[in-house]
């Protein structure tokens, strides 16, 4: 047997699943969502002509305007492959580009060198302008996040993922003993409204989430309030955010040292108090956080966070504000596996980084479309199943082409009831943590 064979990373790579081709024919075009990508990146796209010329890029064929519509419908229509792309747009109008000759090798030359900054700014344009639209519809809100934020600014969600083995395609690949992994993103997502607030990406996949904190706090604005989980456990991180006047919630890690230096609230299944981290470290956090605790589901919960006054965050929106991180652990899936980005369409960086900002891109568009849905229906928009909008998309393009008029939320309002778009409420034997710790302070 050779040494190839037995090396476990080499066979993870070649094996993977998630490289399996999901589909070997292109999805048909949705009028409705090229209507809505028009709309919402088209002049994104357009208002980074300038930096594409400072740059020193040419108007070829392959411009800014053709890249990000060809990348986009790669994800979107979920083509198969390059080869694919190059009939498909030889054939028909693809988004705002007209149809056009492009060879295989040209699209794939691009794929590797296109600069990738250009797609990350037209996120970023996207991004800046997808909140206010929402902000006009009058869906039903959370109502945690409505009485919160007469305290904080807006409320975010952070966590980060490690994409899968690059494709063996190039030869330097190929010459490797191993395939290389396509990097590190985090992500912040924010609660309010759901949308990829902010996407950070590392080169390095050894990276674990805590080596893109310099960027996120350069992000976040002071009276922000971020959620996380263990794996941004840091004193440093806590004080950065404190300085920084930006809240947080997380969880205490088994054995982590402290202090006690005042008790609010003290009972036998919860306990509010001031603490000083790291009492027995040479290290200590510098400013007091508030440790709570309490005894639910058979057993103890501790969060921590930096926002000291009880009547700004009391026990229990610490408690459902933490369990509103799930948010962040669906967006990845949703992202990776509904939309591929598991899948990578090229064997090089610079690809995966073109295909990482476009599926981002794409999810914010899905999530807006999302949005417009829950105001039909008159939902909250953590109640609509953002696969199961997706999903029934063939479903309103068949109805279009037997003469249906109007748009997908018309649409999914009277004809989508057995479609699954609203997620069920699923009956549990006990209540909910927020609702427990309710009863204990009673």
């Amino acid at each position: 047997m050779s040494n190839h064979s037995k090396n476990p990373r080499r066979k993870r790579a070649t094996n993977n699943p998630d490289h399996s081709r999901r589909t070997h024919v292109s999805a048909p075009a949705d009028s409705e969502i090229e209507a809505r990508l028009t709309e919402l990146v088209k002049p994104a796209v357009y208002a980074e002509m300038e930096h594409y010329r400072r740059l020193g890029l040419r108007n070829r064929l392959l411009t800014l305007p053709v890249m990000v519509s060809l990348v986009l419908t790669l994800i979107w229509r979920r083509v198969p492959g390059v080869m694919e792309l190059v009939r498909l747009v030889a054939r028909e109008r693809v988004l705002w580009t007209a149809p056009q000759s492009v060879s295989q090798p040209a699209l794939s030359e691009r794929l590797l060198t296109f600069p990738a900054e250009l797609f990350q700014h037209v996120f970023a344009r996207v991004m800046a302008e997808l909140p206010a639209r929402q902000s006009l519809r009058t869906r039903p809100q959370p109502a945690l996040l409505q009485r919160l934020r007469r305290h904080f600014s807006g409320f975010y969600a952070l966590d980060g993922s490690t994409l899968e083995a690059l494709f063996r395609k190039l030869k330097a690949l190929q010459e490797r003993a191993d395939a290389p992994l396509a990097g590190h993103i985090v992500a912040a997502v924010d609660l309010l409204t759901h949308l990829p607030a902010a996407v950070w990406w590392a080169g390095d996949p050894s990276s674990n989430d805590k080596a893109l904190l310099p960027q996120v706090k350069q992000w976040l604005k002071a009276s922000t309030l971020v959620v996380f989980d263990l794996g941004y456990f840091a004193f440093t991180w806590f004080d950065d955010l404190t300085v920084s006047q930006v809240s947080f919630v997380t969880r205490l890690r088994a054995k982590t040292s402290y202090q006690v230096k005042e008790s609010l609230r003290y009972h036998p299944q919860l306990r509010d108090q001031i603490v000083h981290l790291g009492t027995f470290r040479s290290n200590p956090s510098r400013h007091p956080v508030r440790l709570l605790e309490v005894f639910v589901d058979g057993e103890w919960r501790s969060y921590l966070t930096n926002v000291l006054d009880p009547e700004q965050l009391s026990l229990v929106d610490v408690v459902e504000l933490y369990e509103q991180r799930w948010q962040i652990e669906g967006a990845f899936l949703l992202v990776k596996r509904l939309l591929d980005l598991a899948y990578l369409h090229v064997g090089s960086i610079n690809g995966v980084k073109l295909q990482l900002w476009a599926t981002w891109l794409f999810y914010a568009v899905l999530i807006d479309l999302c949005d417009d849905v829950a105001e039909a229906l008159h939902h909250p928009l953590d109640r609509i199943s953002v696969e199961m909008v997706y999903r029934g998309l063939y479903h309103y393009t068949t109805a279009v082409a037997n003469g249906f008029v109007g748009d997908v939320p018309t649409y999914y309002l009277h004809h989508g009831r057995d479609l699954g778009l609203v997620k069920r409420i699923r009956p549990t034997a006990r209540p909910s943590p927020s609702a427990q710790i309710a009863s204990f302070l009673a």
